[in-house]
Parts: C-alpha cells; sequence; structure tokens
C-alpha cells in the first residue's frame, strides 16, 4: 500500500516515517521548499530522537513533494498531518487544514480510482464532516463515502519517543463512516499489534481533545498539590508516588514541576474551553487546568528572590529552553515567561539546550534576542553563581554544582545533591 503525508511536522513526518517502516512507500507533501530539500536528502527538519537515522536507513522508500496531484495520484490513502495552532482568543486556527482539504479535492478531481483521506490533525468535532468534507467535495467534485474515503486517525505521540509511540501505540482510533474505508484502513494498520478501536467521526476527534485534557489536568492537579507540599515540607514526589500505586490513578504525569508547554496541551485545551463556551457550557475544571499552569513556572523566579531578592543586574545562568527533553521544540515552553519575567528585573541571562536555541531565538525574539547562549551547559555554570533548570535533558545530570544557588524546576538529583543552595518547586 502507498501512502502520502500532507504536513512535514512532528506529526506528519514521525507518521510518514512509521510507515515507512512498516514497509510502505511514503510520499511527503509540504509547502516549504527548504523541508522538501532536506527530506530528500535524508536530513530531518526537526529533532526526533532516532528519526535522522530511520530517514538513512530507507532513503528510496520516501520522497517530499510539493506537488498535490503527483502525491495523491502515487498513494491510496492520504493523511492530513498540518498544525492546527491558536488564535488569539483560544480559538482553533482550521487555515492550514481548510488549505490541505482544498488541495487535495483538486487532486482528487483527476483520479478515477477510490481514495481515502484521513484527518489526523487534531480538530475539534465536527471539523472532518462539516469542513474538511464540504471542501473536498466541492474541489473534486465527488461525494465522500462513495467517490472517496474519510475518516478522522488522532495521533497520541509523545515527543522525543514519538517513532516509539507510533510503532508501540496504546491504542489506534480510527473515526469512520462506511466500511470500505473501514476495511483499507483495517489492512493498512495491520501490522501494529495494539487494540484498534473504531468509532464515529465526531468520537474519535473528541477522544483526542478529551485524551489531552486530561493529561494536562493530571499535571495541573500534581502541581496545585506540589504547591502545598512545598509549604509544608512534604516532598511531593514522595507523595505521587504513594498516590501513583493506586491501581484507578497509575502514576504517569504526576511529575511536579513547573507544568506543562509543547504543541498539543496548550491549544488543545485552549480550543476545548472556546468550544464549550460557544455551546453554552462553563468548562470549570479547564479554565483551573490553565490557570494553574499559567502560574506555574513564576513559582521559580518566587523561589530565587528568596535567595537573590534583587535581580537587577545579576547573571542567571538558565539550563533547558525545549518544553521537554529529547526534542528541539520550544512551543508553549515554560522557559519563556521564566525569562521575560528575569528580563523584566533586568536580570542577564545565559541560557544552554542542546537541541532548541536557535528555535528559542527565531519562536521569542522579545527576549530571544535578549539573552546569551551558551556552547555547553559547564559555560553556564561558569558564567553565573544563580542556575535555573528547566528542561529536565540528561546531560544536565551529570553537572557539578557546587558552591551554586540552584533552583529546579524538573528535579535534577545531582543538583539536589551538589548545589550550596538547593530549591526543588514542589519539594
Amino acid at each position: 500500500m502507498k501512502v502520502s503525508v500532507v504536513g512535514c511536522g512532528y506529526v506528519g513526518l514521525v507518521t510518514g516515517m512509521g510507515f515507512v517502516r512498516l514497509g510502505y512507500d511514503v510520499v511527503f507533501v509540504d509547502i516549504d521548499d527548504k523541508k522538501i530539500e532536506m527530506i530528500n536528502d535524508a536530513r530531518a527538519p526537526i529533532y526526533e530522537s532516532g528519526l535522522e537515522e530511520l530517514m538513512r536507513e530507507f532513503r528510496g522508500k520516501y520522497y517530499a513533494t510539493s506537488d498535490y496531484f503527483e502525491a495523491i495520484s502515487n498513494s491510496e490513502v492520504t493523511f492530513i498531518c498540518v498544525g492546527t495552532p491558536s488564535k488569539k482568543d483560544g480559538s482553533i486556527d482550521l487555515q492550514y487544514v481548510e488549505s490541505a482539504a482544498r488541495a487535495i479535492g483538486r487532486a482528487l478531481k483527476e483520479k478515477d480510482s477510490y481514495h481515502v483521506v484521513v484527518v489526523k490533525s487534531t480538530v475539534l468535532p465536527g471539523t472532518t464532516e462539516n469542513t474538511v468534507k464540504p471542501l473536498i467535495e466541492k474541489y473534486s467534485g465527488k461525494k465522500a463515502f462513495e467517490d472517496f474515503g474519510l475518516a478522522m486517525n488522532p495521533e497520541f505521540l509523545r515527543e522525543g519517543v514519538a517513532l516509539r509511540d507510533f510503532l508501540n501505540p496504546d491504542r489506534i482510533v480510527l473515526g469512520v463512516r462506511d466500511d470500505r474505508t473501514r476495511q483499507i484502513l483495517e489492512r493498512l494498520y495491520k501490522p501494529i499489534k495494539a487494540p484498534k478501536l473504531f468509532v464515529d467521526i465526531k468520537t474519535a476527534e473528541m477522544i483526542k481533545y478529551a485524551s489531552n485534557a486530561f493529561l494536562a489536568t493530571k499535571i495541573s492537579f500534581a502541581n496545585e498539590i506540589g504547591n502545598i507540599c512545598k509549604k509544608l515540607g512534604i516532598d511531593s514526589w514522595e507523595v505521587f508516588k504513594g498516590v501513583g500505586l493506586d491501581h484507578r490513578i497509575s502514576p504517569h504525569f504526576f511529575r511536579t514541576g513547573i507544568g506543562w508547554g509543547g504543541s498539543c496541551f496548550p491549544k488543545d485545551v485552549k480550543a476545548l474551553i472556546r468550544k464549550a463556551e460557544e455551546l453554552g457550557e462553563e468548562p470549570l475544571i479547564l479554565k483551573a487546568v490553565v490557570e494553574v499552569n499559567e502560574k506555574q513556572p513564576l513559582k521559580l523566579i518566587e523561589l530565587l528572590k528568596k535567595h537573590v531578592p534583587k535581580l537587577n543586574g545579576k547573571t542567571v545562568g538558565v539550563l533547558g529552553l525545549a518544553f521537554k527533553p529529547n526534542t528541539d521544540d520550544v512551543r508553549e515552553t515554560r522557559a519563556y515567561p521564566i525569562i521575560k519575567k528575569l528580563l523584566e528585573e533586568n536580570a542577564k541571562v545565559i541560557a544552554y539546550d542542546p537541541k532548541a536555541m536557535e528555535n528559542f531565538r527565531r519562536f521569542y525574539p522579545d527576549v530571544g534576542g535578549k539573552i546569551s547562549y551558551a556552547t555547553s551547559p559547564g559555560e553556564v555554570l561558569n558564567a553565573s553563581d544563580v542556575i535555573l533548570i528547566v528542561t529536565e535533558w540528561e546531560e544536565f545530570e551529570g553537572l557539578d554544582y557546587s558552591g551554586k544557588i540552584v533552583i529546579d524546576g524538573r528535579r535534577i538529583r545531582s543538583a539536589e545533591k551538589t548545589a550550596k543552595v538547593y530549591e526543588g518547586v514542589c519539594w
């Protein structure tokens, strides 16, 4: 079976290379010429563990193009994996999904055989049938579920281990309406041994939002308890070790710290809040989840000022800029509000991240151009006696923090053991 993937970001590239690993030929589609060139040269335009090695190993089993017709005509199934960012009001921005749907429709107009279009981009319930479907029908002149298939297949990939998640998922959720599309997707995913849940299209869309909203809730809940623990002199990690042993709860996503970021949780929870309000519902829990998360990174600054009350002119070292380790993704990273606050206090900032420094400079020009960047974590330690740990990169565990004031947002044990002054945000 041949597959085409529209959008070569984290989800699209990992999804496509995952299918390549399963033995399928894949055509990637993107409007970014630089991405296309890099993919065709077996170079990953993003950092994801194991991705570039896989691209080199299977070179010749995939290629990238900007030509939708070429991709559609050389595949049987097309996955829409474009971004769905937030608008200023928190609602979902569907411009990339709509653009892809129109282009796919134009290409399908020229194709005689049955073709399945699968939405993998995270979209609110109703989007596939009320936005994507009419656009493809309009530009193709064809009828969904008769002339072409349409389905929804949400992704549950964790950046940093996304390839592993694709090949060894907890479950595969497929929203379908017609038997022909279901049979094609069953055949496509047959090599993956995981539970396959077939539901209607709107339900598949909602499963993704409910999953992300619950995980974000679990983290914010843990951090709220962690803040209470900090005031009581209790180690919240020990608390949640005990809580997590309850089989009804599980220990996952109970790592207290400075909150969640990334490309999924922030935009998805905000979009669900906005949708609920449009429907006349008041999502009190979800609003609290976001509020806790927005306040949490500034706990690091509060703790810092206990030990260094005046930050004016003080050099502060920041270890970690990515929203989590093993990725170069800085979207909604907790490093941004922390560094922004430090600069507002007229502190000087020197930062280091193994993969994300260039992205941070590019995504956050208001602060990214005002800080200095180190070439190693040791350079940060040498430049400052005050260190903030923002991302739990493994290499930070091998450092000697002797003589330093360390305020830790992610629990680096070597800092806890060796720092002159050590404060954990929730422990």
